[in-house]
């Protein structure tokens, strides 16, 4: 799945599509909390706006839990009770099944700061299944691992100069329109009508908003490149030895084991080329590459 996408400001306000909103668990009406980061090193971000259901203070109690089911009536239900009854606060979820008739999956955001640590949820569950407990006789395995949310703000961790500028009071979602001027018109006012990346992370529920440098030089590149091993590898060599970022990568297969799609959107402020003199040496290198590549889409974006 494609987890981001490039939208432009309407004055104060940013419109994430409802496809990411409703992924992230972001619904009209709902209570969004924000936090702004500054950026102070020489890629292309300037600002970068977190945005969350969950309060900022409840990020460390947050944590991914899996239920793996047997396909059968009420084991839905054995889950949610063998939960609830142990105060595990079930937030987003999704489930589906893994192999028809045989197993359901159902993944969650938890918060767990009302039923302890998820080790001993763990062996509470392992216990009841080896005495053949009734109450989990549906249920075949439970992993948890921690949501992590908090690492957006252990700047130690991102390997970047950022720094948190301010942390946003609740704001009021309206029909997936996010409003700047309410918490930080004083910081983003300039952004109006400005390129924005909106990417979602499944892992942690979270919204990032990327506000780019002035000087920052975007363009969207579209190939066509053989379906195997290397190819990829062929095109981002190229655009690292021109000194160029890459902003976003998404490939997908159009005909297996022949051709796959592939995207790029890169910056191009610190390569010293330009957009037009880029295309033409991307046009004269691809001939040179082993197999057959096209480049389909090049696009200046701003």
């Amino acid at each position: 799945m494609k987890t981001w996408e490039f939208a432009k400001t309407k004055g104060s306000k940013i419109k994430i599509s409802e496809r990411l909103a409703d992924a992230m668990g972001l619904v009209h009406g709902g209570f969004v909390y924000s936090t702004l980061f500054e950026y102070s090193d020489k890629g292309p971000k300037e600002y970068e706006l977190i945005l969350s259901m969950y309060p900022q203070e409840n990020y460390r109690t947050l944590t991914n839990l899996t239920m793996y089911m047997q396909d059968v009536p009420g084991a839905t239900a054995q889950a949610a009770d063998f939960l609830g009854s142990r105060d595990v606060n079930i937030l987003n979820s999704i489930s589906l099944n893994a192999i028809s008739d045989t197993v359901i999956i159902w993944k969650m955001l938890v918060d767990l700061s009302f039923s302890g640590e998820a080790d001993i949820l763990k062996e509470t569950f392992k216990q009841m299944k080896a005495d053949n407990d009734p109450s989990v006789s549906k249920l075949n395995l439970l992993e948890t691992r921690p949501a992590d949310i908090g690492r957006v703000f252990r700047i130690e961790d991102t390997g970047k100069k950022k720094t948190e500028v301010r942390r946003g009071a609740p704001t009021t979602l309206d029909k997936d329109v996010f409003d700047l001027s309410k918490e930080y018109g004083d910081l983003l006012g300039r952004f109006g009508d400005a390129l924005v990346l909106i990417s979602a992370d499944p892992g942690t529920w979270i919204i990032s908003i990327s506000f780019f440098k002035k000087d920052a030089k975007l363009v969207r590149m579209g190939f066509d490149i053989p379906d195997c091993p290397g190819s990829i590898g062929q095109i981002v060599g190229f655009m690292a030895g021109k000194g160029v970022n890459l902003i976003s990568v998404f490939s997908k297969v159009k005909i297996c084991y022949q051709t796959m799609a592939l995207e790029i959107v890169a910056d191009l402020s610190l390569s010293g080329a330009s957009a037009a003199d880029l295309k033409k040496e991307i046009t004269k290198n691809l001939g040179k590459m082993n197999g057959i590549f096209e480049l389909i889409e090049y696009t200046e974006l701003g």
